[in-house]
């Protein structure tokens, strides 16, 4: 029998998304039929798919209650993938506390609610050394990091000079104003020779990774579009980024996701941290990895 497959996306995203074209190759060569409606789209009948895999549903930040009921919506007519529960815990990267009261090291974060106050938030965050974190520790930064909880992209997020803290504190209030929370960020300087390393999963098995140029540079304008242009290459994680690649992986402790890319960065020690744990909807960048859209299709169409 047929397996029909929904590779789901957005209206402006499909033609930006590099991995839809290898993988539809992938599927069809396995003798899958596949379709790639957008995740908003309201004429979708989901029930005609034996699965829906989330690809780059790259807008869903605007508009996460909906994009959340949407997906409990699906997953009661189809199986979504990755399943709502992760999708649920994933986009808003509280998660970061999960992963470090489990002993995974992140990027020492310290989250701002709405109807805090931007002016004393960042006061603190800028004077009060390693006590000001939520999550992990720092010594001393002179560069830091703002933007939302929930995002994707790079989107509403900027890197910022001690001293320009009136820019900063304008940004974390217009966050906060919208009923965004906000996390600040020490920045890593070590980003900018070693650039990211994504470790990616497939069917719960690591498959391959890249490396990610440097994205926040200082005095630059918000990224405009759904995410900010990437310098990407092939690369081998050494084995402490693989130790924590997989230690994020594990702490999960929801349903095994089909997919999942783990970003590191390096600390002023050098050593890798988790900067995100993308489990929704990340690029997975198969062009730069032989057959990795057919591992992805074959551990999709695995009974």
């Amino acid at each position: 029998m047929t397996v029909k497959v929904a590779l789901v996306t957005a209206r402006e995203a499909l033609a930006l998304d590099g991995d839809m074209p290898p993988l539809l190759l992938a599927l069809r060569k396995l003798g899958a039929a596949v379709d790639t409606p957008c995740w908003d789209d309201c004429s979708v009948d989901w029930s005609r798919y034996d699965v829906a895999v989330l690809r780059s549903t790259w807008d869903y930040a605007d508009r996460l209650d909906e994009f959340l009921d949407w997906a409990e919506r699906c997953s009661e007519l189809t199986r979504l993938l990755n399943p709502p529960a992760v999708v649920r815990w994933n986009t808003d990267k509280h998660y970061l506390v999960q992963l470090a009261n489990a002993g995974v090291p992140v990027v020492p974060t310290r989250f701002v609610e709405p109807g805090a106050g931007a002016a004393a938030e960042l006061a603190c965050f800028l004077e009060g050394g390693a006590t000001a974190f939520t999550v992990g520790g720092c010594e001393s930064f002179e560069q830091f990091v703002v933007k939302p909880s929930v995002g994707a992209g790079s989107r509403d997020a900027a890197r910022y000079r001690r001293d320009d803290r009136r820019r900063a504190e304008a940004h974390v209030a217009r966050l906060l104003s919208s009923a965004r929370s906000v996390m600040l960020q020490p920045y890593l300087g070590r980003v900018d020779d070693h650039g990211e390393t994504a470790v990616i999963y497939i069917g719960g098995q690591y498959s391959h990774a890249i490396r990610k140029g440097p994205l926040l540079r200082l005095d630059e304008a918000l990224v405009a579009g759904l995410f900010a242009p990437e310098q990407i290459s092939a690369r081998e994680p050494d084995a402490h980024e693989m130790l924590v690649a997989d230690a994020a992986f594990r702490a999960c402790s929801l349903e095994q996701p089909l997919y999942a890319r783990t970003d590191l960065i390096r600390d002023d020690q050098g050593r890798p941290v988790v900067l995100e744990l993308e489990l929704t909807e990340p690029s997975l960048f198969f062009t730069h990895a032989p057959d990795a859209a057919g591992r992805f299709a074959g551990a999709l169409l695995r009974p």
